[in-house]
């Protein structure tokens, strides 16, 4: 299939599969992490499940940092 026959499909698809398209493309563009990256985010993964009161919500990071850099 050609990369025009599948631009000429996507309208075709349903929310969900376009979803599903959209998130594996992203996927495709990831990079590995590095070891020391693997383990920052596993580190942080347990810190979260041993105290997940600790954790804030987005609104909330967003809302403390336009209040400490104006913006």
């Amino acid at each position: 299939m050609s990369f025009n026959e599948v631009l000429l499909e996507l309208p075709t698809l349903s929310f969900e599969q376009r979803q599903i398209v959209i998130r594996r493309t992203l996927e495709l563009d990831d990079t590995p992490l590095n070891p020391a990256e693997e383990s920052l985010v596993e580190s942080r993964l347990k810190a979260l499940r041993d105290a997940p009161a600790s954790a804030v919500s987005l609104d909330t990071m967003k809302s403390r940092l336009r209040t400490r850099y104006g913006k």
